[in-house]
């Protein structure tokens, strides 16, 4: 997930409050992240077994090795710390562009392999990403008139590759908060009450597909599992059409149109599960 808005809109507060909407790791799962953390001494004393999701948050000076893995001797990156859980990556475009394009491997594969003349090593990457930006390097939203600002947006945003966005399931803008939202003191679902639909959600899954998620559903897979009926497959090949979307693209839509039916409670995927997934590429949209 992509979010774009101006300085301080609550990006970075959003990002470090996803983890406690997230359901527990499973015991195959927190054996393979304390595989992991335990090569790189990260294990706390008399700590067996990591038993949290990974939240990992490098800052934007941080080189290629530090983020995918490697060294002299090859050694687990952040993507790889991060295994089955989240990499927040704050100000997105003030990262290398090198740096930026080495996520492209463990987006799609979800495993980095790291190649030295007398070896080659393979590490676990299956981390969420979720980054943020402004949508500009001063911070702010340029005015639909503001021609210089709309062209430094544009410039801003440009740092990052289209094929790296591609990898991203969700781009969505983060707006200011009106001041009469910021003084209500209620109203809006809690963090249980979220967490509680995401297990939900997870265990329809389950049901459905087994322990396969459906961000890892393939293709031929979604053929069967995120079917849609006659009026949502025309919206989505509409939206292909005038939005020149990717097939990486499309079937990330049908990935987060099934998640969306699921976290609703519903098993069929209609009209408005896809006209939401849809809007979830805005940058698309607009470049």
């Amino acid at each position: 997930m992509l979010m774009i808005g101006p300085a301080g809109t609550g990006k970075t507060m959003l990002a470090k409050a996803l983890p406690g909407i997230l359901p527990p790791m499973t015991r195959h799962e927190a054996i393979d992240v304390t595989r992991i953390w335990s090569t790189v001494g990260l294990i706390s004393d008399g700590e067996s077994i990591v038993r949290r999701r990974p939240v990992r948050a490098p800052h934007h000076t941080a080189s290629a090795v530090a983020i995918v893995g490697g060294g002299s001797i090859p050694r687990p990156g952040e993507v790889s710390l991060a295994h089955h859980g989240v990499l927040f990556l704050d100000e997105l475009p003030e990262f290398g562009r090198g740096v930026l394009e080495t996520l492209r491997q463990p987006l799609e594969d979800r495993t980095v392999t790291v190649a030295r003349a007398h070896s080659t090593a393979r590490f676990p990457a299956g981390f969420m990403l979720v980054a943020a930006m402004n949508p500009t390097a001063r911070g702010d939203l340029p005015s639909p008139n503001d021609t210089a600002g709309l062209r430094e947006m544009e410039r801003y945003l440009g740092k990052l590759s289209g094929p790296l966005l591609d990898r991203i399931d969700i781009h969505i803008e983060v707006p200011r908060v009106p001041f009469a939202t910021l003084r209500r003191r209620a109203g809006g679902a809690t963090t249980a009450e979220l967490r509680e639909r995401v297990l939900a959600a997870r265990r329809a899954q389950r049901e459905r597909q087994g322990e396969q998620p459906n961000a890892f559903l393939t293709g031929k897979q979604l053929n069967t599992l995120a079917a849609f009926d006659g009026e949502a497959e025309r919206l989505l090949g509409q939206a292909m059409t005038e939005m020149r979307l990717s097939a990486r693209a499309y079937d990330k839509i049908r990935r987060i149109a099934r998640t969306i039916a699921d976290l609703g409670g519903e098993e069929a995927i209609g009209m408005s599960h896809v006209a939401e997934a849809v809007q979830y590429r805005l940058l698309d949209r607009q470049f």
